[in-house]
């Protein structure tokens, strides 16, 4: 599509972009004003890919469009490294704001007493688009996982916001300064570089939903998802598949109570569910041939996100619907990142480190890809002379079932040393346990040490990652090496791992289990 061209609409819907509701998963604690858990950020993707117009609409739509800034931390995780042929893949985070700043958004979110108040990010899903274009690969991660939100400065006031102190829910990351902090935030925590972001409100779920005309979706019994108490989204749908749109749509995101077992884990389910049939539903009709409905999407989608600067026009969001739409259906994997629960909140689990560095790697999670050559990638930063790198050895060999190795720090300190790392110490105040070796830093100036500790002990530089957890490089010996002088790299686990709960894009049998207690005759 060309900004010169003056006919009208024509089509070119996105096929493949998919959803970004969220999957939150855990906490029952019935406040009102976490009952958002809707998908429709991807929504705009997927339908920005059906805007075309002459040049005077065009620039219509692209004043329709809200932009911010991309990134508002102080550092950004390192760039992929290019495949053979020099792609690199697409990595993009898609954002529902709770936000209840206009009548409208008032009345499809409730809770009248939060109205104006500060909007939580309670829809987070990264959407990775391989390299090479053949698969996707989308994580949604829980609104209340408890994370360290790292500093971050509002572009427009100018106001900075310190790292939090200790961890907090990551949906609170879009009250300091804006969405570019929940990128920050979900950089920090994943090592994975964040190209775009796109957020949308529960006013554009609603109208780009009625645009779309429908989408089918399943329960396997009567729903009704009301409480005796008046808690629920309200949602009444008979058993099979209907088609929703609308509101009836948000009520759909939104849905905790009546669905499996009530939590956020079913709700999130529930949105992947949705937002592959939205998928197929796009593609299956592709040609559209109602102008007043490419219209519709095309005004609506618009006027509903909010984008980063790359993403701020009409053509770039076209090229990104184009990029996605290659991707076939059975090539999406939806998947929840691996949590564990803390009281009422829940934190990533070891495997939730496995799910990010498959995506780190460009590995797809369907299994489908061609086994491939891992290319290390070597920091910018330069190391500092060995000498002068300060480094903390911990013993991190304890394990379910062994005790900690005795001794391994120290005999671990004694290698570095050896390796002319003079400032290195065992440090036998914490006895962590970790499953592989791990050589964490805290900061971008330090990521070349760190790299230069590991090359130093064999270890490879995928075990290298970013911490706010630690204050200098801190090597976490692993129950991966319980003895011995020579580090051996355990086989790479490529698999997705089954507590991510991987939903295939193609599989249009899946079907919402409801509870028995919100049934109706």
């Amino acid at each position: 599509m060309s900004p010169g061209r003056t006919t009208g609409l024509c089509h070119g819907p996105i096929g493949a972009q998919r959803g970004g509701e969220q999957g939150t998963l855990g906490l029952n604690s019935g406040r009102r004003r976490r009952v958002l858990k809707w998908v429709a950020t991807g929504l705009a993707v997927l339908v920005l890919g059906t805007a075309c117009a002459g040049y005077l609409y065009y620039r219509h739509l692209n004043g329709n469009i809200q932009q911010a800034d991309l990134n508002l931390g102080d550092a950004k995780a390192p760039a992929p490294t290019p495949d053979e042929a020099g792609r690199t893949p697409l990595n993009i985070l898609l954002i529902g704001s709770d936000a209840r700043d206009t009548k409208e958004n008032q009345e499809l979110g409730g809770a009248r007493e939060t109205f104006g108040s500060t909007p939580l990010a309670d829809v987070q899903m990264l959407v990775h688009l391989s390299a090479d274009r053949s698969n996707m690969s989308v994580v949604s991660m829980p609104r209340d996982t408890l994370l360290t939100i790292p500093k971050c400065t509002d572009p427009d006031t100018g106001k900075t916001y310190p790292a939090s102190d200790g961890r907090v829910m990551t949906n609170q990351s879009l009250g300091h300064g804006g969405p570019g902090c929940t990128v920050a935030t979900w950089e920090a925590l994943t090592g994975i570089r964040i190209d775009h972001f796109m957020m949308v409100d529960f006013s554009g779920v609603v109208s780009m939903a009625d645009a779309i005309g429908g989408v089918p979706v399943c329960v396997d019994a009567n729903i009704l998802s009301r409480d005796g108490s008046g808690h629920g989204s309200g949602l009444k749908l008979p058993e099979g598949t209907t088609s929703v749109k609308g509101e009836q749509a948000l009520q759909w995101l939104r849905t905790r109570y009546g669905f499996e077992d009530g939590s956020d884990l079913a709700r999130a389910k529930a949105q992947h569910m949705y937002m592959n049939s939205m998928v197929r539903q796009l593609r299956a009709n592709a040609t559209f041939s109602n102008p007043g409905r490419l219209r519709a999407l095309a005004e609506t989608a618009t006027s509903a996100i909010t984008v980063d600067p790359g993403l701020d026009t009409v053509k770039k969001l076209y090229d990104l619907g184009s990029e996605l739409r290659k991707v076939e259906p059975r090539r999406i994997t939806m998947t929840t990142m691996p949590n564990r629960y803390v009281g009422a909140r829940v934190e990533p689990t070891e495997e939730a480190g496995q799910l990010f560095r498959l995506v780190r790697e460009d590995i797809a999670l369907d299994g489908r890809d061609k086994k491939k050559q891992t290319v290390e990638q070597v920091s910018d930063d330069p190391a500092a002379d060995a000498a002068d790198i300060a480094v903390q050895v911990r013993n991190g060999t304890r394990t379910d079932t062994l005790a900690a190795a005795r001794g391994r720090a120290t005999a671990v300190t004694g290698l570095l040393r050896e390796a002319g790392f003079t400032e290195a110490v065992a440090d036998s105040s914490t006895l962590p346990s970790e499953k592989a070796t791990v050589v964490r830093y805290p900061s971008a100036d330090l990521e070349g040490d760190a790299q230069a500790v590991a090359k130093a002990l064999g270890v490879p530089l995928s075990a290298v990652r970013r911490s706010t957890d630690v204050s200098g490089v801190t090597l976490v010996v692993g129950a991966d090496w319980r003895e011995g002088t020579a580090y051996k790299a355990p086989k790479a686990d490529d698999r997705t791992p089954e507590s991510a709960e991987a939903l295939n894009g193609a599989d249009d049998g899946a079907c919402m289990h409801v509870n028995p207690g919100f049934t109706w005759e």
